[in-house]
């Protein structure tokens, strides 16, 4: 009876959370269902108190990055990124899709996916309507690139930094296991956005790039290098990234303020404390249905060891999952199976549920929020989004678990 209860409430989150009704905050339904499988005996208090403390510092983390995203839009940074983008078709569309690659990736690694969704997103679109070119290749790097992109570093996706602590490696580390990753990604996408969309990338631009300057926010990318220095720095100290990346938004917002670039108002929504909320309930209606008979489930479903073969199936399984729940519980079903077979186990899981959402829109709640955004540009169907999905998906996936191995034979892990 638990078990049925805690799916039948997994299922109400992920729904409501999948359909957004009249755009009402997905806590709506994660705090009544993380209420209900409590009450009913489904998880204890003790456990699910457990559980909200072992997600609390991640949330957190989350809460001080979104903030530090919203800052850098507030001073021009992704102004900025669209002039450069503009400039780009000099050389026509190739190279402009190559710009929104560069700054895509560069956006998403540093200042987490949603950045890339909801602020890099609008400015592409505008770009390609300022230049009169067709939006659909640029737009859909956007949501690739959130998804894919996302393999850096810890703090470039939430699933990065339930990841991170399961892994137990530092933050350089994690970083540098994940660059070929990362890299191999990101020219796979590349090459494979640029076949599909070959006849809108044929179109020239019907109007002169633009020619306004580029006002780069100096201070703006000094405190966003030297708060990823802060995350190395804390790492290496056994503290929690959270306290740079507090102290990134911290200073980059008393100088938003004091140049009135920006309002307590807007910081404060930015920290999105609704969608913090649902992150937290979230775990716990998981943690009930793992507790219920999942866990023993998904366990003969992941390969035994860290091998080639192994990894592709760990993350072929983990990308499955992700576009059957979404990939945020996902991960949250996963990791502990997958922890004590070792940290390479971990990172595939990672790929899967990063690489693998960009399959359909149910992966993760970055599609359906970039699908909200591109809503008044282009319509983007369920079959576009799927057929987008199946050309690139499965070939970055298994280029990115290749480099993820190849670093592993090089270097160890």
């Amino acid at each position: 009876m638990e078990l049925i209860l805690s799916v039948a409430a997994l299922a109400s989150v992920l729904a409501f959370a999948l359909l957004r009704p009249h755009r009402w905050p997905e806590a709506v339904i994660a705090v009544p269902a993380a209420a209900l499988v409590i009450a009913s005996g489904a998880i204890s208090w003790d456990d699910a108190l457990a559980e909200v403390g072992r997600l609390a510092p991640v949330v957190g983390f989350l809460a001080a990055v979104l903030v530090l995203a919203r800052l850098c839009d507030d001073v021009g940074l992704f102004h900025t990124a669209g002039v450069m983008m503009a400039r780009a078709t000099s050389g026509g569309q190739i190279r402009l899709l190559a710009s929104v690659f560069a700054i895509a990736a560069g956006v998403t690694a540093i200042l987490s996916l949603d950045a890339t969704v909801v602020l890099l997103t609008p400015v592409v679109l505008a770009t390609a309507r300022t230049l009169a070119v067709p939006p659909r290749p640029h737009a859909y790097a956007t949501a690739h690139l959130a998804n894919s992109a996302s393999l850096l570093l810890p703090v470039s996706n939430l699933t990065n930094l339930l990841a991170f602590g399961a892994a137990g490696l530092s933050f350089l580390h994690f970083a540098a296991a994940m660059s070929l990753p990362w890299l191999a990604a990101i020219a796979v996408e590349f090459v494979l956005l640029r076949w599909f969309f070959a006849k809108d990338l044929a179109v020239e631009p019907r109007r002169a790039a633009v020619t306004e300057p580029v006002e780069v926010p100096v201070f703006a990318l000094v405190v966003l290098g030297l708060t990823l220095l802060g995350f190395a720095v804390t790492s290496l100290l056994g503290l929690s990234p959270a306290w740079a990346a507090l102290a990134g938004a911290l200073v980059l917002g008393v100088r938003a303020l004091a140049t009135r670039h920006t309002t307590v108002t807007r910081i404060a929504a930015a920290a999105d404390v609704p969608f913090l909320i649902f992150v937290l309930c979230l775990g716990v209606v998981v943690a009930a249905v793992m507790r219920n008979g999942l866990e023993s489930a998904m366990r003969d479903a992941i390969p035994e060891g860290q091998g080639l073969a192994a990894l592709l199936g760990i993350a072929a399984v983990a990308a499955v999952l992700s576009n059957v729940v979404n990939n945020l519980p996902a991960v949250l079903v996963l990791l502990p199976l997958v922890t004590p077979i070792g940290p390479a186990a971990v990172l595939a899981v990672l790929i899967g549920v990063n690489i693998g959402p960009n399959l359909t829109y149910v992966g993760s709640l970055a599609n359906l929020l970039w699908r909200s955004v591109v809503r008044r540009d282009m319509r983007v169907g369920f079959a576009e989004f799927s057929r987008a999905g199946l050309v690139t998906a499965p070939l970055t996936l298994v280029a990115a678990v290749l480099g993820l191995w190849a670093w592993i034979q090089l270097f160890g892990l």
